[in-house]
This record gives structure tokens, C-alpha cells and sequence, in this order.
């Protein structure tokens, strides 16, 4: 558990889509505004950049990307890893507490984070893995009703997080430069805060 002497803290949220990993990520900048009301706070949410970015329509890499993510297809890493490490150089002063939500979904990016918190002198980052069942994540996600959210498109998307995020997810989990912390994401959203917070932050 990182002490706030050792400056700031720094959640990286993981979990399935439905697993409420949005939820959790704004329970801790909520958490951690009353904490410490003397920080500032910095929150990078890789899909909101995204859709800022493509909904632009400023460059002919915006055009390119929206285009490719309206066919359903993959954007290259590269685009990701460029939208948050921008935001990160141009807004982190080192004194900031940060909380990042839908990074490094990929194998390829992650170690791209790993080196970036080094960087900027993050010790021990929080990778908080909302464990969601697919059964929990599929009910939730049918409920919400948006038109997309389909069985089938939903199926999509699970298969998409086994094959490109749980590599990723593996890989800070085995890794000594992070505190990974596992929680079951099937409970209510407060209970799952209240462990994330006794695991991070300390009662």
C-alpha cells in the first residue's frame, strides 16, 4: 500500500464492458478530491479522448480514425498510446493524483504505460481489475438498453476483452512495479469501492 508521502497516486481501472469500472474510477476521484483536498486531480478516460478526437474532424488522422472506428474496426496502438501520453505532457505537473480509465487495453500497450508512470516518478501504480462475470456483464449491459447493446454485439465485445485486455490485465499482474489489485466486480458498486479503497488507500 503506497503511504501519501510518496507522492501522487495513480488508479489505472481495468474490467469488462458492464463490469462498472466507470463507476469505480469516479468513486475514486471522488474519494480521492475528499482526501486529499489539497491535490489536484488529473483523469484520462482513453474512449472519451478517442471520440473527442475523431469527432473533430481537425486532421486527416481524425477522418481516418473515425472512419475505422464506424466500420467497427481496430485502431492501431499507436493512437491510444498518443492521445493519453499527450495529455500527460502537456497536463501532469508531477503533483497530481491521476486516475486512468480504459488504458493499455492492449498487450502492446501496456508496458507503454509502465514506463510513462516510471517516468514521471509513480510509485507503485494501483491497477484496480474489476472482475466482472459474463453473465453478471451481459445482464447488466441488455438492462442499460442501448440499441447496440445487442446479445450478439455484446458477445462481441467479450470476446474482443479475452483475446486483446485479459493479456494485457496478465501482464500487470505478474508485474513488481504495480500494486494489482482483483476485486469481484458482481457485487454493488459500494462495496466494491470499499475494498478497492482498503486496498489502495487503507481504511
Amino acid at each position: 500500500m503506497q503511504t501519501s508521502t510518496e507522492g501522487p497516486y495513480v488508479f489505472c481501472f481495468f474490467g469488462r464492458s458492464g463490469s462498472g469500472k466507470g463507476v469505480q474510477s469516479r468513486k475514486m476521484i471522488k474519494c480521492l478530491k475528499e482526501r486529499f483536498p489539497e491535490k489536484d486531480l488529473l483523469y484520462i478516460e482513453t474512449g472519451q479522448l478517442l471520440r473527442d478526437f475523431t469527432d473533430s474532424s481537425e486532421s486527416h488522422s481524425a477522418d481516418l480514425a473515425k472512419k475505422v472506428m464506424e466500420e467497427g474496426g481496430l485502431l492501431p496502438s499507436f493512437l491510444p498510446i498518443w492521445l493519453w501520453s499527450n495529455l500527460l505532457v502537456k497536463k501532469y505537473t508531477g503533483k497530481e493524483n491521476l486516475v486512468f480509465d480504459g488504458i493499455a487495453r492492449r498487450l502492446n500497450e501496456a508496458p507503454v504505460l509502465e514506463v510513462a508512470l516510471r517516468f514521471y516518478g509513480c510509485h507503485k501504480p494501483n491497477i484496480v481489475y474489476v472482475d466482472t462475470s459474463p453473465e453478471i456483464v451481459m445482464e447488466r449491459l441488455k438492462k442499460r438498453g442501448r440499441y447496440d447493446d445487442t446479445e450478439e454485439v455484446i458477445k462481441e465485445r467479450l470476446d474482443w476483452y479475452e483475446e486483446n485486455v485479459v493479456p494485457a490485465i496478465n501482464y500487470f499482474r505478474k508485474s513488481e512495479a504495480v500494486n494489482f489489485v482483483a476485486v469481484d466486480g458482481d457485487r454493488s458498486p459500494e462495496e466494491v469501492h470499499q475494498e478497492v479503497v482498503e486496498k489502495t488507500l487503507g481504511v
